[in-house]
């Protein structure tokens, strides 16, 4: 058997090396400054790791080699987002943070030359930053057809009314790409909407407010805002994509996100086991006898070694299973019940490594000296976000049950 590794596989653990060294060397030293909210001094410093990441030539990590990236594909990009995954402020410093990256994404497959030069090219820079409108406050997240933002076709341009939120990334954000009712009478519920790009300085455009996430705002793009759209006017021209596809072209960008998010998920998980190991073996409970010498704190480093181990190998074998298709949006639908199984499989991990870290650090794990606290607050939407968990779950219970012969009906 020949064990040497192919130049793909060394590759991709050369810049894993890179990635690792610089999450440890020069970001989590950082991480002080975001648990402490001082954001003033915390940005202008991420904006001196963006530059060391360009020079070290691993900007844009999840992007193909002919737009500037890493082309690492889909699964060997979910080994670098597990990497990043380690600190909160991994993705940012690579320009690879959810909204944007999904945004990228969309915007080269979708986006015609003058939507690329205003607004994909300064994006793939690091220019400016953008964010995504879709969820409202008055309609349940988990059915993206039913919403109440509309634009309206006026002469040459198109009028946005609406009300979005957890808008995330907004503070800051130069445009946001709104989902939005074009064809309320289409008799196909899913070509109802479409996507609209709407610079944020747009007449019309309110930020009502940032989103207290159980207690803390954020700013920049560690926060979710709440936006009203009033008569906003952009060109005929911003429509990104065909009239109507909105659905299609959300699917498209939450397929290979999922897994973005599912491999950072374990990235944090990752992290978070290191921590609770290094606080076992080390708090003294009595003479000569630690915390991990209690029977308890072994089962949980146990259990969470062998969900996170299990977790990442069904992510990549999701990823791989994707990537294989002749298309990205031909891997989606074929893996569509792997997806919605890893989304509610790893979430549920992360919650409980998360659970298990904070209860081994004892009065520690509820401050922010770590960032165990941090992840437990913000994480806890990784089982609400992209669909909540009991929509994919009932999701995987159907096609097991269509698979034998039995239909349920909705």
């Amino acid at each position: 058997m020949n064990n040497t590794p192919s130049s793909d596989s060394a590759r991709l653990d050369a810049i894993l090396d890179r990635v690792h060294s610089f999450v440890d060397a020069e970001l989590v030293p950082l991480e002080g400054l975001l648990l402490a909210g001082d954001f003033d001094a915390l940005i202008p410093a991420m904006e001196e790791k963006r530059a060391q990441v360009r020079d070290l030539g691993l900007w844009n990590p999840h992007l193909s080699s002919d737009h500037g990236g890493l082309g690492l594909g889909l699964d060997g990009f979910g080994r670098v987002s597990e990497a990043l995954g380690r600190s909160p402020l991994g993705h940012y410093a690579f320009n690879c943070q959810a909204p944007d990256a999904g945004n990228m994404e969309l915007l080269l497959t979708h986006a015609d030359g003058r939507q690329r030069g205003l607004f994909l090219e300064p994006l793939l820079r690091g220019d400016v930053r953008s964010c995504f409108g879709m969820t409202e406050p008055e309609h349940a997240g988990s059915n993206p057809t039913v919403m109440s933002t509309t634009a309206r076709r006026e002469g040459d341009d198109w009028v946005l009314d609406g009300h979005k939120w957890f808008t995330t990334a907004f503070d800051g954000a130069a445009f946001c790409i709104v989902m939005a009712v074009t064809d309320p009478d289409a008799e196909n519920r899913y070509a109802r909407a479409s996507m609209v790009i709407v610079p944020t300085d747009a007449d019309g455009v309110q930020h009502v407010r940032k989103l207290p996430v159980m207690g803390a705002e954020g700013a920049g793009w560690f926060s979710h805002s709440e936006i009203r759209l009033t008569g906003v006017r952009v060109p005929a021209e911003n429509l990104l994509g065909p009239r109507g596809g909105g659905f299609l072209l959300a699917q498209e960008r939450l397929g290979p996100g999922r897994i973005h998010h599912c491999m950072r998920w374990l990235g944090i998980c990752e992290r978070a086991f290191d921590l609770m190991c290094d606080y076992a073996g080390s708090r003294e409970l009595a003479p000569g006898r630690s915390l991990a010498t209690r029977e308890m704190v072994q089962t949980w480093i146990a259990e969470s070694r062998a969900e996170i181990d299990a977790a990442r190998l069904y992510v990549l074998d999701t990823a791989r299973r994707i990537a294989e298709a002749d298309s990205i949006v031909e891997g989606q639908k074929a893996a569509r019940v792997q997806v919605s199984a890893i989304k509610f499989f790893v979430a549920g991990v992360l919650q409980r490594v998360l659970d298990r870290a904070l209860q081994t650090h004892g009065g520690l794990g509820m401050l922010d000296d770590t960032p165990i606290a941090f992840w437990a607050r913000h994480e806890r939407a990784a089982r609400i976000y992209d669909g909540p968990d009991e929509v994919h779950k009932s999701v995987v219970a159907r096609e097991e049950l269509k698979a034998r012969g039995y239909s349920i009906k909705r």
